[in-house]
């Protein structure tokens, strides 16, 4: 295998200073506790830009690791945020940044859960407590924040495909950067990974992946891949890397801190390392290494980043590493809430907090689905339900622990996930999609091909729909209607709350066709969801109330889609009270579908002689909800050609919202109450 030449900024690394260093490598720290308080970090203070560590040595690496750690510890603990998958590759990012010569060295991460690390040290050290807090820093890389961060993710598997890029185009220059991508094995999953290394292949891209083998995306790994690595790790043998870049089938050194449990009950035989998958399809193949012994990951990326074509180091790390709890605990330390203020209580402000601890917490939307699947398993054994890898958030555990003969998780593959469903429809089942809002737009192809176009009975529970609060834009579920309104054969429900949510599920479950609910992140109103589970009629919206003077000149229609119907009818009472003498009459109408829209109840409105019309809805104004009844009232409706209501839309304006809290998104876009009162009170005037 033939070398490039080391670039004048890159590093390496004599044997003799690893084997000195080598002996403080078991001397990491493991926490238990957050420090409330900033630690001291000499080592990590010292660091302005990346390339203040080359005047480190690889002991003060080693000590360096321990500081950005309990630094992330200290740090999270004041902002909240990702949290296991920065303290597992602490190692690897020290290593990496030591080595190549970022910025002009492009360092691709893979989704960005674990890049807080890589922003403390290149340069945004004393700014990640604003992290995820509106006009902080992003909870993700993004290339407007640094220059470092070469390329913008948020969802998985991109890493490779775009690295791959950065390599074909630097290469169409004459230029010779190292192009690094770090990508999970949960993330590997997802079928991109696979394209991008099939091209990798066929390009011959010189082209450095590092595959960050802990185990977990943010559930535990799943699937023939997860178990491929984990017979590769549980064979004793690893593919080392010879001084001249080549392949050394060997015994793996000791690893026990590693060895804590088998990752798959059912082994089968362990195959030999020199015919891994990656080799098979063209990669050059190293490891698995210890991606926490900073010595070792010296020795083999300073070899490997010099290696001509494809080339890809296994490393295994445990995520939540050094901090104990988070060890023990990965799935639930993924993410993190800042730690609360301490605060010096009395008996009465005890008693207070006793009687917030007795109160009945209102349902996360996540957990009404979850009630909802239970609920008709139990009275349908024709329900499966399918998820791409998020079990938990979509609130899926308790139907997975009781009826896992028929739940689906496919790790992270939302096309497949999709097609799965149709498949599965074939066969008179009926499957059901547990999928973020912003986790569909993957699967948009095979959703119009693989389901609507076959009109196959498959219903979808589209989650985190509208804006995400401090995860951003990268998360924000704001183009489903738009994307999905557009598509035969679709029908689409918008709940106001816990209780709707609940029926709506029931009512497009029991339908024979393709149908979506899209509701909220978060908790709902505190709304009790009645039994037994109702059927709505399938496009029939609700009048919630009429306030103001029957005999008004202006009567305004405020037609809210979804959960926007609470701050509808608030923002209706509040235009009404603020001048009891207006001349102002609002009916707040629950429209409950987006398709199909109540055509009838619209013609009713404009019957009784409605002058103005608002729509509001969490979701883009381009395509949504707003444009639906616009384009059925331009189109469609003989009596709006009679009168030409004054028409307005209310919704997200076109520009991807920044990250903050969910208050501050709302108000950013004009969606709070008093945002949606200026604008009514703009539409009359």
């Amino acid at each position: 295998m033939q070398q490039s030449p080391s670039s004048p900024q890159s590093h390496s690394v004599s044997a003799s200073a690893l084997d000195s260093a080598a002996q403080l490598s078991n001397l990491q720290q493991t926490y238990t506790v957050i420090p409330r308080v900033r630690p001291e970090t000499p080592l990590l203070d010292s660091i302005s830009v990346p390339s203040d560590l080359n005047n480190f040595t690889t002991a003060q690496l080693i000590t360096l690791a321990d500081e950005l750690r309990l630094f992330l510890l200290y740090s999270a603990g004041q902002s909240g945020g990702h949290f296991g998958a920065n303290l597992g590759v602490v190692e690897l990012t020290i290593a990496l940044h030591y080595l190549l010569d970022a910025p002009k060295d492009q360092i691709v991460w893979d989704v960005g859960h674990q890049a807080y690390a890589h922003k403390v040290l290149t340069g945004r050290r004393d700014q990640i407590g604003t992290i995820r807090s509106k006009d902080g820093l992003t909870a993700f890389p993004e290339r407007a924040e640094s220059a470092y961060d070469t390329f913008g993710v948020g969802h998985s598997s991109t890493s490779i495909s775009a690295g791959l890029g950065m390599s074909l185009a630097l290469r169409y220059q004459g230029l010779t950067q190292t192009v690094a991508c770090i990508i999970g094995d949960g993330a590997m999953t997802g079928g991109m990974a696979f394209e991008a290394m099939n091209d990798a292949v066929q390009q011959d891209a010189d082209l450095l992946v590092i595959l960050n083998d802990n185990d977990m995306s943010i559930s535990c790994s799943i699937g023939g891949f997860s178990r491929h690595l984990a017979m590769l790790w549980e064979s004793g043998y690893q593919v080392d890397i010879s001084d001249t870049g080549e392949p050394i089938l060997c015994r793996r050194p000791d690893m026990q801190t590693f060895d804590r449990r088998k990752r798959h009950k059912e082994m089968r035989d362990v195959p030999q390392l020199e015919d891994n998958l990656f080799k098979a399809i063209g990669f050059t193949y190293f490891g698995p290494f210890d991606g926490h012994d900073i010595p070792e990951l010296l020795r083999v990326l300073s070899i490997a980043k010099q290696l001509k074509g494809p080339v890809l180091i296994h490393i295994y790390t445990t995520k939540g590493k050094g901090f104990a709890p988070a060890e023990l605990d990965p799935v639930g330390y993924h993410a993190i809430s800042k730690l609360p203020v301490e605060v010096q209580t009395d008996t009465k402000s005890k008693t207070t907090e006793a009687s917030k601890e007795t109160a009945k917490p209102a349902l996360k939307y996540s957990q009404v689905f979850g009630q909802f699947l239970c609920d008709k398993a139990v009275t349908d054994d024709k329900l499966l339900a399918i998820t791409p890898a998020m079990e938990e958030g979509s609130g899926m555990i308790d139907f997975a622990r009781r009826f896992p003969e028929r739940f689906f998780d496919v790790a992270i593959a939302e096309q497949h996930a999709v097609t799965l469903a149709a498949g599965m429809a074939t066969q008179g089942v009926k499957p059901i999609v547990a999928i973020y809002s912003t986790f569909l737009q993957r699967g948009y192809d095979q959703l119009i091909h693989d389901v609507a176009l076959q009109d196959l009975d498959v219903m979808f529970a589209i989650d985190r729909a509208g804006l995400v609060g401090e995860d951003g834009a990268t998360h924000a579920g704001v183009f489903d209607l738009a994307f999905l309104r557009c598509v035969p054969n679709m029908l689409i429900a918008a709940p106001k709350d816990e209780n709707e949510c609940y029926h709506l599920l029931n009512t497009c479950y029991e339908y024979q066709g393709c149908t979506a609910v899209r509701y909220p992140r978060g908790t709902g109103t505190g709304a009790v969801i009645t039994q037994p589970a109702q059927t709505y009629n399938v496009g029939e919206a609700v009048v919630e109330s009429i306030l103001g003077k029957d005999t008004a000149s202006k009567k305004l229609a405020l037609l809210a889609f979804g959960t926007t119907v609470a701050t509808a009818q608030q923002a209706a009472q509040n235009l009404i009270s603020e001048d009891v003498s207006a001349d102002c009459q609002v009916q707040v109408v629950n429209m409950r579908w987006v398709k199909p829209l109540d055509s009838a109840l619209l013609e009713t409105l404009l019957a009784q002689g409605v002058t103005h019309i608002a729509t509001l809805e969490e979701h883009v104004i381009m395509g949504g909800a707003g444009s639906a009844v616009n384009e059925y009232l331009l189109n469609e409706s003989p009596a709006f050609k009679r009168q030409h209501p004054t028409i307005c839309n209310i919704g997200i304006p076109d520009r991807f919202i920044a990250h903050g809290s969910p208050a501050e998104q709302l108000a950013d876009c004009g969606l709070d109450v008093e945002g949606v009162v200026k604008q009514l009170k703009q539409l009359l005037s």
